[in-house]
């Protein structure tokens, strides 16, 4: 593992009425050359045209995708993810994209933190994630 991660947990355990299963930490200490992504929208990072679903799922895979992208385009791994921030449009959203955002994370232990907003930058958007990453010395 890439980071030193503290009081590792599953959300399986502190949200058992959920059907969720993300690896997640409450602390990371990690040493190197750090990734500040902007939040990452269910859009074409290189055309910056929407993807055409209102789903959250798809949404969230496309999210995902654009944080992995990045991390790699900046010569890290999803292992070097330490800190996500979720936001998502609706709360009855929140076992969908959290589960779709544990495959792309899991054994990776990140802090996490989620909030619903009124709103994002564009109506259609149902998730937004920020993302930090850093790869190790």
């Amino acid at each position: 593992m890439a980071h030193t991660r503290i009081r590792k947990f599953n959300t399986k355990e502190t949200y058992p009425e959920q059907k969720l299963d993300n690896d997640l930490c409450q602390a990371v200490v990690a040493r190197g050359t750090m990734i500040f992504m902007r939040g990452q929208c269910p859009q074409d990072l290189d055309t910056a045209k929407n993807i055409d679903s209102h789903d959250p799922v798809e949404q969230t895979h496309k999210v995902m995708q654009n944080i992995r992208q990045l991390v790699q385009e900046s010569g890290g791994q999803m292992e070097h993810v330490t800190k996500l921030v979720v936001y998502l449009t609706d709360i009855r959203h929140r076992e969908a994209v959290y589960r779709t955002m544990g495959d792309y994370i899991k054994g990776v232990f990140p802090v996490c933190t989620g909030l619903v907003v009124v709103a994002l930058a564009r109506p259609e958007w149902l998730v937004e994630i920020d993302a930090t990453a850093v790869i190790p010395d």
